[in-house]
């Protein structure tokens, strides 16, 4: 059996990113914002201080950090790769990101035919 492509990547600079916030915080988690107050951003927090429910997705993990979204936003992104990338500018007002002066962004791609074949052999359809 093949290897499934990971559901969630980040860049170096998003990866040099959270290790400066886990130095700074301790151990940390992703949840992707559907919207509302923070808009679509990758939200950074204290591992465990965001309450996952039983109908979040765990994508993946980033360096060790586990990666979140809600199932109803994954129907609409389980055919897209999400890479999690650093930008300059304001992060969102409960990201641990805020106030650094840069944030996350999520940037994706469509997985190819054999991508999305290898996901659902490897029983990552979710």
């Amino acid at each position: 059996m093949t290897d499934p492509v990971p559901r969630v990547t980040a860049t170096p600079a998003a990866l040099a990113f959270i290790g400066e916030l886990r130095r700074r915080h301790g151990p940390l988690m992703f949840f992707q914002s559907g919207g509302c107050c923070d808009g679509s951003a990758p939200m950074c927090y204290p591992d465990g201080e965001f309450n996952v429910s039983d109908t979040d997705v765990r994508l993946g993990e980033l360096d060790g950090a586990p990666f979140y979204m809600g199932v109803e936003q994954f129907a609409y992104w389980e055919h897209t790769q999400l890479i999690i990338d650093v930008v300059e500018g304001n992060g969102g007002m409960f990201s641990l990101d805020n106030g650094t002066g840069r944030r996350f962004l999520t940037r994706s791609r469509l997985f190819t035919d054999e991508e999305c074949e290898r996901l659902r052999a490897g029983g990552s359809g979710r």
